[in-house]
Protein backbone atom coordinates (compact mmCIF):
# COMPACT_ATOMS: atom_id res chain seq x y z
CA UNK A 1 0.00 0.00 0.00
CA UNK A 2 1.25 3.48 -0.88
CA UNK A 3 2.10 5.84 1.96
CA UNK A 4 -0.10 8.59 0.47
CA UNK A 5 -2.99 7.96 -1.91
CA UNK A 6 -4.69 10.94 -3.54
CA UNK A 7 -7.71 10.05 -5.65
CA UNK A 8 -9.89 12.40 -7.71
CA UNK A 9 -9.10 15.33 -5.40
CA UNK A 10 -11.17 18.43 -6.17
CA UNK A 11 -10.72 21.75 -4.43
CA UNK A 12 -12.61 24.96 -5.23
CA UNK A 13 -12.48 28.56 -4.07
CA UNK A 14 -15.85 30.24 -3.85
CA UNK A 15 -15.55 33.93 -4.77
CA UNK A 16 -17.94 36.74 -5.66
CA UNK A 17 -17.12 36.09 -9.32
CA UNK A 18 -17.95 32.39 -9.06
CA UNK A 19 -16.41 29.00 -8.29
CA UNK A 20 -12.72 28.62 -9.08
CA UNK A 21 -11.87 24.95 -9.60
CA UNK A 22 -8.25 25.18 -8.53
CA UNK A 23 -7.75 21.41 -8.26
CA UNK A 24 -9.93 19.34 -10.55
CA UNK A 25 -9.66 15.54 -10.31
CA UNK A 26 -6.03 15.06 -9.23
CA UNK A 27 -4.89 11.50 -8.47
CA UNK A 28 -1.46 10.12 -7.57
CA UNK A 29 0.31 7.80 -5.12
CA UNK A 30 3.44 8.46 -3.10
CA UNK A 31 5.55 5.50 -2.03
CA UNK A 32 7.72 5.44 1.09
CA UNK A 33 11.17 6.87 0.58
CA UNK A 34 10.34 8.24 -2.90
CA UNK A 35 10.46 11.79 -4.24
CA UNK A 36 7.46 12.97 -6.29
CA UNK A 37 7.77 16.18 -8.30
CA UNK A 38 4.72 18.29 -9.13
CA UNK A 39 5.51 20.77 -11.90
CA UNK A 40 3.63 23.39 -13.87
CA UNK A 41 3.21 27.12 -14.35
CA UNK A 42 2.01 29.50 -11.66
CA UNK A 43 -1.71 28.96 -11.15
CA UNK A 44 -1.66 25.34 -12.32
CA UNK A 45 -2.84 24.06 -8.93
CA UNK A 46 0.45 22.70 -7.55
CA UNK A 47 0.42 24.51 -4.21
CA UNK A 48 -3.34 24.19 -3.73
CA UNK A 49 -2.94 20.42 -4.10
CA UNK A 50 -0.40 20.46 -1.26
CA UNK A 51 -2.52 22.74 0.91
CA UNK A 52 -5.50 20.47 0.30
CA UNK A 53 -3.53 17.47 1.54
CA UNK A 54 -2.56 19.45 4.65
CA UNK A 55 -6.05 21.05 4.84
CA UNK A 56 -4.65 24.56 5.34
CA UNK A 57 -6.75 26.29 2.68
CA UNK A 58 -7.86 29.91 2.78
CA UNK A 59 -11.33 30.62 4.20
CA UNK A 60 -12.89 30.67 0.71
CA UNK A 61 -11.38 27.31 -0.23
CA UNK A 62 -12.97 23.92 0.30
CA UNK A 63 -12.32 20.33 -0.71
CA UNK A 64 -15.46 19.45 -2.67
CA UNK A 65 -14.63 15.86 -3.57
CA UNK A 66 -12.10 13.08 -3.70
CA UNK A 67 -10.00 11.18 -1.23
CA UNK A 68 -6.66 11.65 0.55
CA UNK A 69 -5.44 8.59 2.44
CA UNK A 70 -2.33 8.58 4.61
CA UNK A 71 -1.25 5.06 5.48
CA UNK A 72 -4.81 3.95 4.79
CA UNK A 73 -6.39 6.65 6.99
CA UNK A 74 -8.86 8.94 5.20
CA UNK A 75 -8.04 12.61 5.82
CA UNK A 76 -10.82 14.29 3.83
CA UNK A 77 -13.61 14.96 6.30
CA UNK A 78 -11.56 13.67 9.25
CA UNK A 79 -11.83 16.98 11.10
CA UNK A 80 -9.40 19.49 12.56
CA UNK A 81 -8.64 17.39 15.63
CA UNK A 82 -7.26 14.58 13.47
CA UNK A 83 -5.41 16.97 11.16
CA UNK A 84 -3.60 18.56 14.12
CA UNK A 85 -2.06 15.16 14.85
CA UNK A 86 -1.13 14.73 11.18
CA UNK A 87 0.46 18.14 10.55
CA UNK A 88 4.04 18.21 11.75
CA UNK A 89 4.00 14.66 13.07
CA UNK A 90 3.29 12.79 9.83
CA UNK A 91 3.31 15.47 7.10
CA UNK A 92 5.34 18.69 7.23
CA UNK A 93 5.61 21.49 4.71
CA UNK A 94 8.26 24.02 3.69
CA UNK A 95 6.63 27.14 2.26
CA UNK A 96 7.89 29.25 -0.64
CA UNK A 97 9.17 32.29 1.24
CA UNK A 98 10.90 31.58 4.58
CA UNK A 99 10.85 35.25 5.57
CA UNK A 100 7.06 35.39 5.55
CA UNK A 101 6.82 31.94 7.16
CA UNK A 102 8.90 32.89 10.19
CA UNK A 103 7.61 35.31 12.82
CA UNK A 104 9.95 38.35 12.80
CA UNK A 105 9.22 39.15 16.48
CA UNK A 106 10.31 35.76 17.87
CA UNK A 107 13.77 34.24 17.99
CA UNK A 108 14.60 31.28 15.79
CA UNK A 109 15.00 29.13 18.86
CA UNK A 110 11.57 30.01 20.24
CA UNK A 111 9.88 29.16 16.95
CA UNK A 112 11.69 25.85 16.59
CA UNK A 113 10.95 24.88 20.18
CA UNK A 114 7.30 25.87 19.85
CA UNK A 115 6.84 23.45 16.94
CA UNK A 116 8.59 20.63 18.80
CA UNK A 117 6.63 21.13 22.04
CA UNK A 118 3.34 21.36 20.14
CA UNK A 119 3.79 18.14 18.19
CA UNK A 120 5.78 15.95 20.62
CA UNK A 121 5.81 15.16 24.34
CA UNK A 122 9.20 16.80 24.90
CA UNK A 123 9.62 19.37 27.69
CA UNK A 124 11.36 22.71 27.16
CA UNK A 125 14.87 21.40 27.85
CA UNK A 126 14.43 18.43 25.52
CA UNK A 127 12.85 20.71 22.90
CA UNK A 128 15.85 23.06 23.11
CA UNK A 129 18.27 20.18 22.64
CA UNK A 130 16.23 18.88 19.69
CA UNK A 131 16.15 22.35 18.08
CA UNK A 132 19.93 22.70 18.36
CA UNK A 133 20.33 19.18 16.97
CA UNK A 134 18.15 20.02 13.97
CA UNK A 135 20.02 23.26 13.22
CA UNK A 136 23.25 21.30 13.30
CA UNK A 137 21.72 18.66 11.01
CA UNK A 138 20.89 21.27 8.34
CA UNK A 139 24.42 22.72 8.59
CA UNK A 140 23.62 25.96 10.43
CA UNK A 141 26.88 27.05 12.05
CA UNK A 142 27.01 27.89 15.78
CA UNK A 143 23.47 26.60 16.45
CA UNK A 144 23.41 27.61 20.13
CA UNK A 145 24.16 31.20 19.15
CA UNK A 146 21.69 31.12 16.25
CA UNK A 147 18.90 30.01 18.59
CA UNK A 148 18.95 33.49 20.15
CA UNK A 149 18.83 35.38 16.86
CA UNK A 150 15.85 36.70 14.88
CA UNK A 151 14.93 35.86 11.26
CA UNK A 152 16.18 39.20 9.91
CA UNK A 153 19.68 38.29 11.13
CA UNK A 154 19.76 35.29 8.77
CA UNK A 155 20.42 35.22 5.04
CA UNK A 156 17.79 33.79 2.69
CA UNK A 157 19.59 30.46 2.44
CA UNK A 158 19.99 30.21 6.21
CA UNK A 159 16.30 31.00 6.75
CA UNK A 160 15.42 28.21 4.34
CA UNK A 161 17.63 25.85 6.33
CA UNK A 162 15.75 26.87 9.48
CA UNK A 163 12.45 26.09 7.76
CA UNK A 164 13.76 22.66 6.77
CA UNK A 165 14.91 22.07 10.35
CA UNK A 166 11.47 23.06 11.63
CA UNK A 167 9.71 20.80 9.14
CA UNK A 168 11.89 17.80 10.03
CA UNK A 169 12.02 18.34 13.79
CA UNK A 170 9.19 15.87 14.45
CA UNK A 171 10.49 13.29 11.96
CA UNK A 172 7.53 13.31 9.54
CA UNK A 173 6.84 10.50 7.09
CA UNK A 174 6.26 13.02 4.28
CA UNK A 175 7.91 16.38 3.60
CA UNK A 176 6.14 18.75 1.20
CA UNK A 177 8.56 21.32 -0.23
CA UNK A 178 6.66 24.14 -1.96
CA UNK A 179 9.10 25.95 -4.26
CA UNK A 180 11.90 25.64 -1.65
CA UNK A 181 14.55 27.41 -3.75
CA UNK A 182 12.52 30.08 -5.60
CA UNK A 183 13.88 33.14 -3.80
CA UNK A 184 17.48 31.93 -3.59
CA UNK A 185 20.47 32.50 -5.85
CA UNK A 186 21.82 29.61 -7.91
CA UNK A 187 24.66 28.67 -5.55
CA UNK A 188 22.40 28.55 -2.48
CA UNK A 189 19.76 26.66 -4.48
CA UNK A 190 22.28 23.91 -5.17
CA UNK A 191 23.22 23.73 -1.49
CA UNK A 192 19.59 23.48 -0.35
CA UNK A 193 18.78 20.79 -2.92
CA UNK A 194 21.86 18.81 -1.96
CA UNK A 195 20.85 19.12 1.70
CA UNK A 196 17.30 17.91 1.00
CA UNK A 197 18.63 14.95 -0.99
CA UNK A 198 21.05 14.06 1.79
CA UNK A 199 18.37 14.28 4.51
CA UNK A 200 15.91 12.27 2.42
CA UNK A 201 18.43 9.46 2.07
CA UNK A 202 19.43 9.57 5.75
CA UNK A 203 15.92 9.77 7.21
CA UNK A 204 14.12 7.66 4.59
CA UNK A 205 11.17 10.03 4.31
CA UNK A 206 9.04 10.63 1.22
CA UNK A 207 9.08 14.07 -0.42
CA UNK A 208 6.59 15.95 -2.55
CA UNK A 209 8.58 18.62 -4.38
CA UNK A 210 6.49 21.40 -5.89
CA UNK A 211 8.35 23.49 -8.43
CA UNK A 212 8.35 25.07 -11.87
CA UNK A 213 12.06 24.31 -12.27
CA UNK A 214 12.48 21.17 -14.36
CA UNK A 215 16.19 21.11 -13.62
CA UNK A 216 15.39 20.59 -9.94
CA UNK A 217 12.96 17.81 -10.85
CA UNK A 218 15.56 16.02 -12.96
CA UNK A 219 18.02 16.15 -10.10
CA UNK A 220 15.82 14.90 -7.27
CA UNK A 221 12.60 13.20 -8.36
CA UNK A 222 11.72 9.56 -8.93
CA UNK A 223 8.27 10.33 -10.38
CA UNK A 224 6.78 13.47 -11.93
CA UNK A 225 3.27 14.89 -12.14
CA UNK A 226 2.74 17.69 -14.69
CA UNK A 227 -0.23 19.93 -13.90
CA UNK A 228 -2.10 22.46 -16.02
CA UNK A 229 -5.30 24.36 -15.13
CA UNK A 230 -5.87 22.35 -11.98
CA UNK A 231 -5.59 18.93 -13.63
CA UNK A 232 -2.85 16.39 -14.29
CA UNK A 233 -1.96 16.37 -17.97
CA UNK A 234 0.95 13.91 -17.75
CA UNK A 235 2.37 11.58 -15.13
CA UNK A 236 5.22 9.09 -15.04
CA UNK A 237 8.74 8.31 -13.95
CA UNK A 238 11.28 11.11 -14.28
CA UNK A 239 13.02 9.28 -17.15
CA UNK A 240 9.76 8.78 -19.05
CA UNK A 241 8.72 12.44 -18.66
CA UNK A 242 12.09 13.87 -19.65
CA UNK A 243 13.00 11.52 -22.48
CA UNK A 244 9.53 10.66 -23.84
CA UNK A 245 7.11 13.54 -23.09
CA UNK A 246 3.68 12.76 -24.51
CA UNK A 247 1.63 15.90 -23.77
CA UNK A 248 2.06 19.06 -25.82
CA UNK A 249 2.28 21.17 -22.64
CA UNK A 250 5.10 19.01 -21.26
CA UNK A 251 6.90 19.24 -24.58
CA UNK A 252 6.57 23.02 -24.42
CA UNK A 253 8.08 23.06 -20.94
CA UNK A 254 10.99 20.94 -22.14
CA UNK A 255 11.65 23.25 -25.11
CA UNK A 256 11.87 26.25 -22.79
CA UNK A 257 14.72 24.82 -20.72
CA UNK A 258 18.09 26.45 -21.48
CA UNK A 259 20.83 23.90 -22.18
CA UNK A 260 24.41 23.92 -23.42
CA UNK A 261 23.09 23.00 -26.86
CA UNK A 262 20.83 26.09 -26.97
CA UNK A 263 23.53 28.59 -25.99
CA UNK A 264 23.31 31.67 -28.22
CA UNK A 265 19.87 30.79 -29.57
CA UNK A 266 16.46 32.05 -28.55
CA UNK A 267 14.40 29.88 -26.25
CA UNK A 268 10.95 28.80 -27.42
CA UNK A 269 8.47 29.96 -24.80
CA UNK A 270 4.91 28.67 -24.60
CA UNK A 271 2.82 31.37 -26.23
CA UNK A 272 -0.37 32.79 -24.75
CA UNK A 273 -1.45 32.99 -21.12
CA UNK A 274 -2.77 30.40 -18.63
CA UNK A 275 -6.48 29.62 -18.85
CA UNK A 276 -9.07 31.52 -16.79
CA UNK A 277 -10.23 28.99 -14.19
CA UNK A 278 -13.57 30.80 -13.92
CA UNK A 279 -14.27 30.10 -17.59
CA UNK A 280 -12.91 26.65 -18.27
CA UNK A 281 -13.25 25.49 -21.89
CA UNK A 282 -15.19 22.40 -22.86
CA UNK A 283 -12.18 20.73 -24.40
CA UNK A 284 -8.50 20.58 -23.49
CA UNK A 285 -7.56 23.61 -21.37
CA UNK A 286 -4.19 23.83 -23.13
CA UNK A 287 -5.71 23.85 -26.63
CA UNK A 288 -5.76 27.69 -27.02
CA UNK A 289 -1.96 27.74 -26.53
CA UNK A 290 -1.12 24.53 -28.40
CA UNK A 291 0.49 24.76 -31.84
CA UNK A 292 -0.82 21.30 -32.76
CA UNK A 293 -4.38 21.64 -31.47
CA UNK A 294 -7.05 19.82 -33.49
CA UNK A 295 -10.80 20.36 -33.65
CA UNK A 296 -11.42 17.54 -31.20
CA UNK A 297 -9.07 19.23 -28.72
CA UNK A 298 -11.35 22.28 -28.68
CA UNK A 299 -14.50 20.21 -28.38
CA UNK A 300 -13.61 17.30 -26.07
CA UNK A 301 -11.13 16.91 -23.24
CA UNK A 302 -8.93 13.82 -23.55
CA UNK A 303 -8.96 11.31 -20.72
CA UNK A 304 -5.75 9.88 -19.30
CA UNK A 305 -4.15 7.36 -21.64
CA UNK A 306 -1.64 4.77 -20.46
CA UNK A 307 1.46 5.04 -22.60
CA UNK A 308 3.10 2.19 -20.67
CA UNK A 309 3.18 0.88 -17.11
CA UNK A 310 5.19 3.91 -15.93
CA UNK A 311 3.64 6.67 -18.02
CA UNK A 312 0.22 8.23 -18.68
CA UNK A 313 -0.90 11.39 -20.49
CA UNK A 314 -4.13 13.16 -21.44
CA UNK A 315 -3.50 14.41 -24.97
CA UNK A 316 -5.35 13.68 -28.22
CA UNK A 317 -2.05 13.77 -30.13
CA UNK A 318 -1.26 10.31 -28.74
CA UNK A 319 -4.58 8.70 -29.51
CA UNK A 320 -4.52 7.81 -33.21
CA UNK A 321 -0.98 6.49 -33.40
CA UNK A 322 -1.32 4.73 -30.05
CA UNK A 323 -4.66 3.15 -30.91
CA UNK A 324 -3.33 1.90 -34.26
CA UNK A 325 -0.22 0.36 -32.71
CA UNK A 326 -1.98 -0.93 -29.59
CA UNK A 327 0.64 0.66 -27.38
CA UNK A 328 -1.77 3.02 -25.62
CA UNK A 329 -4.83 1.91 -23.69
CA UNK A 330 -7.87 4.07 -24.49
CA UNK A 331 -10.96 4.14 -22.30
CA UNK A 332 -14.19 3.14 -24.12
CA UNK A 333 -15.79 6.57 -23.82
CA UNK A 334 -12.61 8.12 -25.13
CA UNK A 335 -12.58 5.80 -28.14
CA UNK A 336 -16.15 6.86 -28.87
CA UNK A 337 -15.19 10.51 -28.71
CA UNK A 338 -12.32 9.83 -31.08
CA UNK A 339 -14.55 8.08 -33.58
CA UNK A 340 -16.94 11.01 -33.55
CA UNK A 341 -14.14 13.49 -34.07
CA UNK A 342 -12.04 11.87 -36.79
CA UNK A 343 -14.36 12.81 -39.62
CA UNK A 344 -13.92 16.51 -38.84
CA UNK A 345 -10.17 16.52 -38.54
Amino acid sequence: MALLEVKDLRTSFFTDAGEVKAVNGVSFNLERGKVLGIVGESGSGKSVTAYSIMQILASTGRIVGGSVKLDGQELVGAGERVMKTVRGNKISIIFQDPMTSLNPTYTIGRQLMEAIILHTDRDRRAAYERAVEMLRLVNVNEPEKRMKQYPFEFSGGMRQRVMIAMALACEPDILIADEPTTALDVTIQAQILELMQQLQEELGMAIILITHDLGVVAQLCDEVVVMYAGSICEQGTADEIFYHPCHEYTKGLMRSIPTADTAGTKLRPITGTPIDLLNMPQGCPFAPRCDNAMKICIRTRAERMRINDDHAAACWMNVKAGADSGEIVIEPKQAQAQEGGDEHE
